[in-house]
């Protein structure tokens, strides 16, 4: 989605790159991650242990208020350009649930209310919606935040905070 988006919009330049990485402070976790990952992969593969898996929640049946409200989620990025490195995060409540409707529902709204650019066919949400978007959302409590800047290494020989 990322790479179409940089396709589709002028704004990205012409030699935007992108990767992500899932960061972990210990390794442990890491290790525990990815082991449970490829077992329910493997167990979604087998049809009696996907019947067990798919049977322990009923439909409907999802985390109530208390346990959202300790929820959060945090994802951070680093962008590079012009000699500077910058590390921006976009954060929020419960993901599961009360941010994923907020972005729906705001989606929804600026799709039908906003002035937004022409477009057609299968387009990402940037360029559908853009800063139009990230507005409603900022205004509906999910947090959109620049962390730190600094001058990369080599580009002036020193590395600073700003």
């Amino acid at each position: 989605i990322v790479r179409r988006s940089a396709r589709t919009l002028d704004r990205y330049g012409p030699d935007f790159r992108y990767r992500h990485y899932a960061a972990v402070r210990r390794l442990p976790v890491a290790v525990g991650g990815v082991a449970a990952v490829g077992a329910l992969a493997t167990a979604a593969q087998l049809p009696w242990l996907r019947r067990r898996l798919s049977d322990r929640l009923a439909p409907g049946a999802g985390p109530g208020p208390g346990k959202r409200a300790r929820s959060w989620f945090s994802v951070r990025f680093v962008g590079e350009g012009g000699g500077r490195r910058v590390y921006t995060e976009v954060a929020g409540g419960d993901p599961g649930y009360d941010e994923t409707a907020k972005m729906l529902a705001e989606g929804a709204l600026c799709l039908a209310f906003d002035d937004l650019p022409p477009t057609s066919g299968q387009v990402t949400t940037a360029a559908a919606m853009g800063d139009a978007l990230t507005e409603r959302l900022r205004a509906a409590g999910i947090r959109f935040r620049v962390a730190a800047t600094r001058q990369d290494e080599g580009y002036n020989g020193h590395s600073t905070s700003v």
